[in-house]
């Protein structure tokens, strides 16, 4: 019989119960280099240090987070107890990491043809998958799908769901043609992904919308959140038939940041009169690095984590990409878009924020009896059924990509040829 130290080997995994959200944990536990996992973070391949016993304690220290478990083996599973920052919360460990079920992830066989290309942009060299719908000809509609922000691949994969699979399945189930690419610097594209802003993205989308144009009469783009924004940026230099915004921004960079600051920051139950002050500082270094003044420096009455959180924002927005992403704002060349827009948010986005970006769209379009304009209920910022719309629920949540949505797309475009 081995020795029950041993049994705290390999991978474990648990959920924790924070502020109404379950978080993700996953402990590999091998005994030359332990580290943790938190899939609902994004984040994988932390270092920690373990400290076993025989009689089937185990410590886990995990400095990136400053937090500690202690558990002990009974039965095949470990019960024990998290802690950062001064607050205790229960995490029962079991072995092994659960399966995730993407019930809407496409499987063949398929009734449509798929090939493999590749178009560059400069020295980017970007490869995609062109799906052709049964008995598709030059008069197929067709749209380059545009990924949202940080590096993704041609299926926009997120905790396992395939967001851009699944539409473009959908989509040539119904006669309309897609083309979706590995970002810059990712998968099997190459590129500069480093020093790139939002404009190079569009331009590498627009290097596949003129490789389209080759074969197809009209072209039209379907963008996710950052990728909303190129979309509207395609549009307005003539260079889309058509668009589809699903949750793009249309507002400015910096005023959608600030938004997301005020969110994450009233769910950590932060004071009111606080949050207004830190998102005043954060909107004046936004501003300042946008037009080069000099960055303000918090005051001495605010809160020691939160004059920690603005320093990592300073660094942030260092990069010429966040530069770049501050000062994007559609507003200005809403008035130039004459082609037909398809515009979605969901109302529970808290990524973002639906009204006031509709509401620019509606404002800012000329009229044009084909756009369509309109948030989508009880959706969030991935277009999933959910209950709170914050980022940890995404992996939770097995529906990929709200169906009706869909539905929505697929009637608008066949409304228009």
């Amino acid at each position: 019989m081995l020795p029950m130290a041993f049994a705290q080997t390999g991978t474990w995994s648990g959920t924790l119960e924070v502020q109404g959200a379950k978080l993700s944990l996953v402990f590999h536990l091998d005994e030359e280099n332990p580290t943790i996992d938190s899939p609902d973070q994004g984040v994988r391949g932390i270092k920690v240090q373990v400290e076993r016993t025989e009689f089937g304690k185990i410590t886990i220290q995990i400095p990136a987070f400053g937090a500690t478990y202690e558990g002990q083996l009974i039965m095949q599973q470990i019960y024990g107890t998290f802690t950062q920052m001064g607050a205790s919360l229960p995490l029962t460990l079991k072995p092994g990491e659960p399966k995730l079920n993407r019930p809407q992830t496409p499987k063949g066989p398929f009734p449509y043809a798929q090939e493999e290309v590749s178009f560059t942009n400069g020295d980017a060299v970007l490869k995609g998958t062109l799906v052709l719908p049964e008995g598709c000809n030059r008069q197929t509609p067709v749209l380059i799908m545009v990924t949202g922000s940080g590096l993704q691949n041609r299926n926009e994969e997120l905790f396992e769901h395939k967001p851009f699979a699944v539409i473009a399945d959908a989509l040539a189930r119904a006669g309309i043609a897609t083309l979706r690419y590995d970002d810059r610097g990712f998968g099997e594209s190459t590129g500069d992904a480093i020093n790139c802003t939002t404009e190079d993205l569009k331009n590498d989308a627009l290097a596949g919308i003129r490789l389209l144009r080759e074969r197809f009469d009209k072209v039209g783009v379907i963008g996710h959140s950052e990728g909303g924004t190129i979309a509207m940026m395609l549009a307005a230099d003539k260079q889309a038939d058509f668009i589809v915004s699903l949750a793009g921004m249309a507002v400015s960079g910096a005023e959608t940041l600030v938004w997301q600051n005020r969110l994450s920051l009233a769910a950590a139950g932060i004071p009111e009169e606080t949050i207004d002050v830190y998102c005043k500082l954060v909107g004046e270094a936004f501003d300042a690095r946008v037009h080069g003044g000099v960055m303000p420096q918090p005051g001495p009455d605010m809160p020691e984590i939160l004059k920690q959180t603005y320093q990592t924002a300073l660094t942030q927005i260092q990069t010429p990409y966040m530069k770049y992403f501050l000062s994007l704002d559609m507003r200005p060349l809403l008035g130039s878009i004459t082609c037909p827009v398809l515009a979605l948010n969901g109302t529970k986005d808290m990524q973002v924020e639906y009204e006031s970006n509709l509401g620019a769209m509606r404002e800012g379009l000329p009229d044009n009896p084909e756009n369509k304009i309109e948030p989508v209920e009880g959706l969030n910022h991935m277009f999933q059924h959910c209950a709170t719309g914050m980022v940890t629920e995404y992996r939770q949540i097995e529906e990929t990509f709200a169906p009706e949505v869909l539905e929505i797309m697929i009637s608008w475009i066949a409304s228009l040829f």
